[in-house]
């Protein structure tokens, strides 16, 4: 028994671990996330398109 039990905090440890990892990514993506109205939207230039026919 005492193998299952060691088992299962090595379970717990790396799901906590996993957890920890998964906040960090979280609030760095969030950290470098750029707001919308900061975004400018592409316009599509046809000119060149014209210029090739």
């Amino acid at each position: 028994m005492r193998g299952d039990e060691s088992t299962s905090r090595g379970g717990q440890a790396e799901a906590a671990e996993r957890e920890a990892a998964k906040q960090r990514i979280l609030a760095q993506a969030e950290a470098e996330r750029v707001p919308v109205e900061d975004t400018t939207r592409a316009v599509p230039d046809r000119r060149w398109r014209r210029d090739q026919r």
